[in-house]
């Protein structure tokens, strides 16, 4: 009677336990549900004023980073890093850094921008209209149609590291920036 008892005790003691960590794992992506981090059309970065979209957890940025004097690159960095900007991807790499007068931005009409007084360039290329975009805490930069479908993504064109959960698909090629 007594090692049933203590049976008992056992799984009560295990079902609380597992009832906690449910409820904890609930409240956890509810919580980061309601964290918006949807960069909606219109939205703009300069390099000098709003830099950067952060991650829910603020672990990584997208956005401007420096590139020598007064000289700015548009990638994905680790924002979480106060001593430094540790580079995680960069939008066309092999082009020259860009002035702090350009404004980063996700048109009213679906495009994602740098905009300079002399010239705009596409910072990517998609097929469709960019209705949103989300800089996530897996540091995967992703770029979302009209009905919130993926489009595009930073970890399928992979340009100075892999993450966590990247994939370097047979084909692709990771080079050194240096």
């Amino acid at each position: 009677m007594q090692e049933h008892k203590q049976l008992i005790n056992i799984f009560m003691a295990n079902s609380l336990f597992t009832l906690l960590v449910l409820l904890s794992a609930t409240y956890f992506v509810a919580a980061q549900r309601r964290t918006s981090n949807s960069i909606s059309q219109g939205s703009s970065l300069t390099p000098t004023g709003n830099s950067s979209w952060l991650s829910p957890s603020g672990l990584f940025a997208f956005g401007f980073y420096p590139q020598g004097n007064n000289t700015y690159r548009v990638g994905i960095f680790i924002a979480g890093l106060r001593l430094n900007k540790t580079v995680v991807w960069t939008a066309n790499r092999d082009d020259p850094p860009v002035s702090s007068g350009v404004t980063l931005q996700l048109t009213p009409d679906g495009r994602l921008i740098l905009q300079s007084q002399d010239s705009t360039t596409d910072v990517v290329i998609v097929d469709q209209s960019i209705s949103s975009a989300s800089m996530l805490d897996s540091g995967n930069f992703v770029l979302f149609g009209s009905n919130q479908e993926k489009i595009w993504q930073s970890f399928d064109h992979p340009t100075d590291a892999i993450l966590p959960g990247q994939i370097l698909s047979n084909g692709q090629e990771l080079f050194s920036s240096r």
